[in-house]
């Protein structure tokens, strides 16, 4: 087969795919006896993503694997196709996931402590169910807390290759351009998630900083516990 062939069938498979594709599995498409090499197909990769070049689409290779997604300049022209919104998540969840995307691998008692409140089991089962969050091992103290941190699905869904690719902490609160970093197929609530966590990780910063006091408002009157202001004079736990 020749170079333009194998571009077509990977294109084929990637649009066909319900997610990435490693090179392994698009190069399994073609059996043993025409199987092309990683080198190659690589470079056929990088024709593919070079045919997309101001076109609506395009080529983004992330944690599990390479897929053909939307640009996120497309996305106020398509709006009116997402008409089932997905689910907007509460303040509480979207600021614990940036403490655990930033100081993984991290506790649920070290969160609170940076938080000033509560992190409810609901959210860090929601994180888990989402597939973004997994437990990483127990930390080495009384108690032996769970230790959290973030897996190849939340790099698939932030269009990340790896931990690497996001902003430096200094950087956060400067990135107008953040939402270019998300796969649209989920729609414009995805945008919306991600401009949340940035406000959320922002006041996390300043507060770090000693610019903000450690409680934070309720903003949900239907996730009130997840908001719930832990008291300064806490115990120390066991």
């Amino acid at each position: 087969m020749d170079d333009t062939e194998i571009k077509h069938v990977l294109e084929a498979a990637m649009l066909a795919s319900g997610g990435p594709l490693s090179l392994g599995d698009l190069g399994g498409l073609f059996g043993k006896r025409l199987r092309p090499d990683r080198g190659r197909l690589r470079n056929i990769l990088e024709l593919l993503a070079a045919d997309y070049e101001g076109r609506g689409i395009e080529l983004k290779e992330v944690a599990s694997g390479y897929r053909i997604q939307i640009k996120s300049s497309m996305s106020d022209w398509l709006i009116p196709l997402w008409e089932n919104r997905a689910p907007r998540y509460s303040r509480a969840l979207l600021e614990t996931l940036a403490l655990i995307a930033y100081r993984q691998p991290i506790t649920r008692g070290e969160i609170e402590e940076v938080r000033g409140v509560a992190v409810t089991t609901n959210i860090v089962r929601t994180l888990l169910e989402r597939g973004w969050v997994n437990v990483v091992g127990h930390r080495d103290v009384p108690g032996k807390p769970a230790m959290l941190g973030t897996t190849r699905e939340f790099l698939d869904y932030f269009g990340l290759k790896k931990l690497d690719d996001l902003p430096a902490l200094s950087e956060f609160t400067e990135l107008d351009d953040l939402t270019g970093m998300l796969r649209l197929s989920e729609g414009q609530a995805q945008v919306d998630m991600v401009e949340e966590l940035k406000i959320e990780h922002s006041e996390i910063a300043k507060h770090e900083n000693g610019e903000t006091e450690v409680q934070l408002p309720v903003t949900d009157n239907n996730n009130l516990m997840d908001d719930a202001v832990i008291p300064d004079t806490q115990p120390e736990r066991g």
